[in-house]
């Protein structure tokens, strides 16, 4: 039997924001997770409603609380609602810490919440000056920086529409994505840096702009914020701080209003560019900061994430709680393996985030906490791709003996969880506590059936709820969206994950469930990796697949080359200096591998998810829609992948 790796003390139980929540709603039932959760999605009027108010969210709630629709997306929640997402994240006004910065070059900096709400209030009166308007879009290439919250928060408080990317990406990648929403202003920095060396984000500047024609002014801050730049052609971030005035009105916008713009991996063209609302964003970050993490005001939270991750949207809205966030720019390890977590010790962390693939990382290498105090964290949350079984176990014997590890998983399409962690639910080595409460999730079989316990299936919403996007940008008659989502189940949200619930009430991830890479946690578009590698001129065709490798997943990329030359170690080396060039360092493959033939479709369409599963060693039933079904004889028993 699978004994418990953690639970909760009673004393802590009873002193959570859940039992309080509890208390607050007049729950009548044991204080079972399951129970709560299943009263949560049969009554969501009432528990969104009561939550809005247990949360003290500033605004007009209004009488309504679901306007519903047939079609699952075209349902509203808090229709006739107005807020100002700005508004709730800078209600706290101290001279505290309200976020921390620290760079892997160990250059750190903070701001209080008095001066975060000054500065704030100062780029929005500039955005006003330069007549950006509610619906404007407003682009940033930034590193993971105050400065970048900052202007984020500036755009929410007018109504303008935030996207943002890490200066990791390169200059395809930005364009890919920022050119389809048209923003009128970008925001960037002079440099990052990454594992030690120092990368200029401006000389890729230009490009972007001769390709963006929508972009009028560049925002441009100092990576350290004592330094002084002059750059004529670009406007400085320090010199609006100084000029502008105090613009302290907070229009209140609809519940639903756009507040930014995250993207697709691209995996079948341009990525998709997902558009979430203000309100919905606010209220389920809320619900999992408070009820599920027990974040309290004053906690101090830290996620390491950069600026394309979803997860910084996640951390940006926990100081709606009250509490303090902590950003960190650069490797995780570096200098040393144990920079993050020294910088939990240093900063007294209380919510510690990470990606699976940093726990891994520190397993592979044998790391174990000898000497620093991590007594503060009392939750570590995991995401981006599933914790293996020896990962949780890892947590428990070499980091920390007494916390709640807390596996989650969501993503972009709803900028949260769908599974996460609670206090009144066991830790379970290789499980995901439970469901986010007021989200009606299930596993379903291909036929539509809720799966069983420990049978394998797909990750699933029945019933609307706050976080969904309020669109798609560009996709004016929902087409995209309808495809994203509700293709596989008639009216029911069909999330892509591989799934299978257990008999804790858990649910163990077993990976994407399409064709999408996942390295690390990081979702990645084969087409960004197509569209570098058939540019170069000794490739003729490509075919780019992920594959299950020491309990993550790594990229496989096999190539066909002109006139059958030899694929040598130096065009090995081209294919990923240009793939780390233009898309990111995350990007370039594990290992490439010419082969005499890409397998596709009688349509004409390569068949990446026949590949995949053979590869990963899984039995491949249908070859009748394959063109040329002998090519993929090649792939079986490969050397190169053992």
């Amino acid at each position: 039997m699978n004994k418990p790796l953690w639970r909760a003390s009673k004393q802590r139980v009873n002193d959570s924001n859940l039992s309080d929540f509890l208390k607050f709603i007049n729950f009548k039932e044991d204080y079972d997770f399951k129970k709560i959760w299943k009263w949560s999605v049969l009554n969501p009027k009432i528990f969104w409603s009561k939550f809005w108010d247990y949360s003290k969210i500033i605004g007009h709630k209004g009488k309504k609380i679901i306007e519903e629709n047939k079609v699952f997306n075209k349902t509203i929640f808090f229709p006739d609602s107005k807020i100002n997402y700005t508004e709730n994240i800078l209600k706290k006004k101290s001279n505290n810490i309200a976020i921390g910065f620290l760079s892997e070059t160990g250059l750190e900096e903070k701001i209080s919440w008095n001066e975060l709400y000054k500065n704030v209030c100062k780029v929005s009166f500039y955005f006003k000056s330069l007549n950006l308007k509610k619906g404007d879009r407003v682009a940033a290439y930034v590193p993971n920086k105050i400065e970048t919250i900052i202007c984020f928060l500036a755009c929410a408080k007018n109504g303008i529409i935030w996207s943002s990317c890490s200066p990791d990406f390169g200059e395809r990648g930005v364009i890919n994505r920022f050119k389809q929403i048209k923003p009128k202003i970008l925001i960037t920095s002079d440099y990052y840096f990454y594992n030690g060396k120092k990368n200029n984000i401006l000389k890729k500047i230009d490009n972007i702009l001769k390709k963006i024609p929508s972009i009028k002014k560049i925002i441009i801050f100092p990576y350290d914020s004592k330094t002084k730049i002059k750059i004529k052609k670009f406007i400085n971030f320090h010199k609006i701080i100084n000029n502008s005035m105090l613009d302290e009105t907070f229009e209140r916008f609809e519940f639903n209003h756009p507040i930014y713009i995250l993207y697709s991996s691209g995996t079948t063209g341009k990525p998709k560019c997902i558009t979430h609302g203000a309100g919905n964003v606010l209220i389920e970050h809320n619900k999992e900061f408070i009820l599920h993490c027990d974040i309290k005001n004053d906690d101090k939270l830290f996620y390491f994430t950069t600026t394309s991750w979803m997860m910084w949207n996640w951390l940006v809205s926990g100081l709606a709680t009250g509490s303090s966030i902590f950003l960190y720019d650069g490797s995780p390890t570096y200098p040393k393996i144990d920079t993050l977590l020294k910088y939990c010790q240093d900063q007294k962390i209380n919510l510690f985030g990470v990606s699976a693939k940093y726990i891994d990382h520190l397993k592979n290498e044998n790391f174990i906490n000898k000497n620093l105090d991590l007594d503060s964290i009392k939750i570590i949350t995991s995401t981006g791709s599933p914790l293996g079984d020896e990962s949780f176990k890892y947590v428990y014997n070499h980091i920390k003996r007494d916390v709640h590890l807390a596996s989650i998983s969501g993503g972009t399409d709803m900028v949260g969880c769908l599974v996460l962690g609670n206090l009144f639910s066991n830790v379970y080595k290789g499980e995901i506590q439970g469901q986010s409460l007021g989200i009606d999730i299930d596993v379903f079989t291909d036929q539509g059936d809720s799966a069983k316990n420990y049978e394998r299936g797909e990750l699933v919403v029945k019933k609307p709820f706050p976080s969904m996007p309020v669109k798609f940008w560009g996709d004016a008659n929902g087409k995209k969206y309808h495809q994203a989502y509700f293709t596989k189940f008639k009216n029911i949200w069909h999330h892509g994950d591989f799934v299978e619930k257990t008999t804790n009430n858990g649910f163990i991830m077993r990976g994407r469930s399409d064709t999408t890479l996942n390295p690390g946690g990081v979702r990645i578009g084969t087409s960004e990796i197509y569209e570098q590698v058939e540019s170069i001129d000794f490739v003729t065709e490509s075919l780019v697949v992920g594959q299950n490798y020491k309990g993550d997943e790594r990229i496989i990329l096999f190539i066909t080359t002109k006139k059958n030359k030899i694929l040598d170690k130096k065009k090995i080396k081209i294919i990923k200096n240009i793939i780390r060039r233009n898309c990111s360092p995350r990007h370039v493959p594990a290992v490439i591998i010419k082969v005499p033939e890409i397998p596709r479709t009688k349509n004409g369409k390569i068949v990446e998810l026949a590949v995949k599963k053979i590869i990963n060693g899984e039995k491949l039933n249908n070859k009748d829609s394959i063109a040329n079904p002998k090519s993929l004889n090649f792939f079986k028993n490969l050397k190169e992948l053992k």
